[in-house]
């Protein structure tokens, strides 16, 4: 149960984090750093829900997306928030591309919909 607890900390924690930067004024800087912030919020959300399935719910998955869709399953999200998680997934794996404007831009527009999303599916659970 402390595992849970920890991952749950540092997931809000690392939300925050993607929040607060979100507040700055735009710079290429803020930007790049709002899409690192971004890639470890995601990385400490999904660990924390792969977590609260295993030991809450007695589910196993091994991947951001069977993980989303599980979550999905035990009725903690429906199925819009299942979809964006799902492409919020699929913009994870682009951020290796942000060297390319087009595509840190792209990414940078989506991060204030995405810490949202994950800032309220968060508060939804009971550790």
């Amino acid at each position: 149960m402390e595992r849970l607890e920890a991952r749950h900390k540092d997931a809000k924690r690392a939300i925050w984090t993607l929040r607060e930067i979100l507040l700055e004024s735009f710079s290429t800087i803020v930007r790049d750093a709002s899409i690192q912030r971004f890639e470890y919020t995601f990385k400490a959300y999904w660990k924390f829900i792969k977590e609260y399935l295993k030991i809450k719910e007695g589910i196993i998955c091994n991947s951001p997306k069977s993980c989303f869709r599980e979550v999905f399953t035990v009725g903690t999200i429906n199925e819009d928030e299942t979809i964006k998680l799902l492409e919020m997934t699929d913009d994870r794996n682009m951020t290796s591309h942000t060297y390319k404007e087009e595509v840190a831009q792209i990414m940078y527009g989506k991060l204030e919909e995405y810490s949202s999303l994950m800032e309220d599916i968060i508060g939804r659970f009971k550790i």
